[in-house]
């Protein structure tokens, strides 16, 4: 027994740290690091080192358990500024969006593969929703403009309750399909996972703040631990646990907490492990002799899924939302599928649902081959559409400063080749009171600014801001960004788009 656990811990520890080099070879070849994390799973599996793994069952629990702490860090460092702006078009893509998805891929494909409907729906299903994990795990790498980072952020949280109920339905059978019960139960499971989250969090942030703990090393664990609280409480009382925790993250991190940065720190090294976890898990799974055989199906779903039901979700969604054909096309592009689909393939498996094999074959395929195809293309796709922000500033941690007590930010802030902030003076910027340039660096070499510093392309500002000044400073910064030091005086105030 000891022998096994210790071949188990040294088996582990070598993925894991192949994992995290993979990160930065995954930069270089610019391939999605996810997709190198199912093939580490799938080397390790039964057609690599020979490990079996087939119970479909326990693989549901631990992946739907390892994107309850990503969600959960994705909503710990989303903004709550940038959030409200696309509450709207966010919940039309969680809920109609998916039942047009369903809807769409399903008659294209029993129109063109001649499947059952009920199969073709199922495939739809499955294939609904946007995964979190492959969405925060890419835009990490981007830079977006607001809106539309917050837009695919907060749908891939969010979209799961329809998903998963849709899955359900159409693997016990259309006789226990009840449309209109069906459909106020996605709307009881969204409502009610956002009042728990906010509950369960509200009530972590009188604790946290008024509880001394003895160790600074205990609040993160608190912050995770009531993060899966709310994810516990909500999946108890019937509603979406997934919302849940993600309304209770984004809550808690837009709250000023103790030892703020080493709750960042501390989620987002969790959320790594758990997306390491997930997709080696996966990659376990999966049988790879099987797998030529799905190609020419998954070729003609991913086309259909991505040309076809994608875009008119989009479209039907977001227009009444005044957002504009660039930012739908990108948004169409961009609905990334990754573990969850592959997670909810396990569901008709698991229910002995006819073609059900043949169906996570596919969706393993799609998966591999679409987000090498998306992962690759998003970058190219933002600049050409235009809606990639490469003057948006991002958060720093910097745990050695003791900026919490002073309740201040550190901002980064880059400028790119084609930037208005070049050739801007220092005392042009005009910053908000509370604000300021603390250090720029220059071809390797950092030096304080003056108010006639002059800034070039390739420069890295630092910027301290206060907690009150933080929005205006992004304001300003992004108004210059886009229309240089006459921003003011041409009306550009720095609102997100």
């Amino acid at each position: 027994m000891t022998q096994d656990l210790n071949l188990a811990l040294l088996l582990g520890a070598l993925v894991l740290l192949v994992a995290v080099w993979a990160l930065r070879l995954s930069q270089r070849l610019g391939l999605p690091v996810l997709l190198i994390y199912l093939a580490l799973g799938v080397a390790v599996g039964e057609a690599g080192l020979g490990v079996q793994f087939e119970d479909y069952e326990i693989a549901r629990v631990l992946g739907l358990a390892a994107l309850m702490i990503i969600i959960a860090e994705g909503g710990l460092t989303m903004r709550w500024s940038t959030l409200r702006s696309v509450v709207g078009s966010t919940v039309a893509l969680s809920t109609l969006g998916v039942v047009i998805t369903i809807a769409v891929a399903g008659v294209a494909l029993h129109l063109l593969l001649g499947l059952d409907l009920r199969l073709a729906l199922l495939y739809g299903a499955v294939l609904s929703s946007t995964d979190a994990a492959a969405v925060f795990a890419t835009l990490r790498r981007l830079r977006l403009l607001p809106r539309t980072a917050a837009t695919l952020e907060a749908e891939s949280a969010s979209n799961d309750p329809a998903a998963v109920i849709a899955v359900l339905l159409l693997s016990v059978g259309p006789e226990e399909i009840v449309w209109w019960r069906d459909g106020l139960m996605v709307v009881y499971q969204l409502v009610g996972g956002g009042v728990v989250g906010a509950l369960v969090a509200l009530v972590g942030i009188v604790v946290l703040r008024w509880v001394a703990l003895p160790s600074a090393g205990l609040y993160p664990l608190a912050v995770v631990g009531f993060a899966v609280l709310a994810f516990a409480v909500g999946s108890l009382v019937a509603t979406s646990g997934f919302v849940a925790v993600y309304v209770a993250g984004v809550i808690l991190g837009n709250a000023r907490l103790p030892h703020h940065q080493a709750i960042m720190g501390f989620a987002e090294g969790l959320a790594w492990i758990a997306q390491i976890s997930l997709f080696v898990l996966l990659g376990l799974l999966v049988s790879p002799s099987e797998l030529p055989s799905a190609i020419g199906v998954a070729m003609v779903v991913g086309v259909v899924l991505l040309l076809l039901a994608r875009p008119v979700a989009v479209a039907a969604c977001v227009s009444w939302f005044r957002v504009g054909w660039r930012e739908q096309v990108f948004l169409s592009w961009a609905g990334l599928r990754g573990a969850v689909p592959i997670v909810l393939a396990t569901i008709p498996l698991s229910e002995g649902v006819a073609g059900a094999r043949g169906l996570f074959d596919v969706v393993f395929v799609l998966v591999v081959v679409f987000t090498l195809v998306q992962g690759t293309t998003l970058r190219p796709l933002a600049r050409l559409l235009g809606v990639a922000a490469p003057g948006e500033v991002t958060d720093l941690a910097v745990e050695t400063a003791p900026l919490e007590r002073m309740g201040a930010d550190l901002l980064q802030l880059e400028i790119p080749p084609g930037s208005r902030l070049s050739g801007v003076y220092v005392d042009e910027l005009r910053l908000p009171p509370g604000a300021a340039v603390t250090l720029v660096l220059r071809n390797g070499e950092g030096f304080v600014p003056s108010p006639q510093t002059r800034l070039r392309v390739g420069d890295s500002l630092l910027i301290v801001a206060t907690s009150r000044a933080r929005d205006a400073t992004e304001a300003r910064l992004r108004a210059i960004s886009r229309r240089g030091r006459l921003a003011r005086w041409l009306g550009d105030q720095g609102e997100q788009s």
